[in-house]
């Protein structure tokens, strides 16, 4: 098991060059539910976070439970994944700085949320921010998968 400061830059890396994660939670009769979703994640050196721009349709998944998988995957067999604890954050300071990291992200995981129809600015009622903390991280390139070569990296919180 590595440090979080070796395995989650290797991480961002990885999922900001996929950009689409496969997001799954729980329904409320305990059943995995599945849909494609678009994180930017913050590395600083000690804390990684994740954030989603997505609709207030999440609360009654993560009201079940407010654990989450983020799994990424390219073409070439490189693979990612997150589990997190998930928060969908309605607080306007929070909403506006989530809009502008995407509004001001960089290619290929930037992208102006406006163009999502509802979506006007950070205050449009159909817009929320979507708070991602990682317990556990695992890093795969496809090259493990193909030729044995490489090095999978996992990291998971203490507890």
């Amino acid at each position: 098991m590595g440090e979080l400061s070796d395995v989650a830059p290797a991480f961002v890396e990885m999922a900001h060059r996929i950009v689409w994660a496969s997001v799954a939670t729980v329904d409320r009769h305990g059943r995995p539910r599945s849909r494609v979703l678009h994180p930017i994640w913050q590395w600083d050196g000690t804390s990684l976070v994740g954030w989603v721009a997505t609709q207030p349709t999440r609360r009654a998944h993560l009201a079940q439970t407010s654990n989450v998988s983020c799994n990424y995957w390219a073409p070439a067999h490189d693979t990612c994944l997150a589990e997190c604890r998930a928060e969908l954050v309605f607080d306007e300071p929070t909403r506006a700085a989530v809009w502008d990291l995407f509004a001001n992200g960089p290619e290929p995981v930037g992208y102006d949320p406006a163009i999502i129809p509802g979506w006007d600015d950070p205050s449009s009622p159909g817009f929320v921010a979507l708070r991602l903390d990682p317990w556990r991280l695992r890093v795969m390139p496809g090259s493990v998968m193909l030729s044995g070569s490489g090095e999978v990296l996992t990291w998971a919180a203490p507890g």
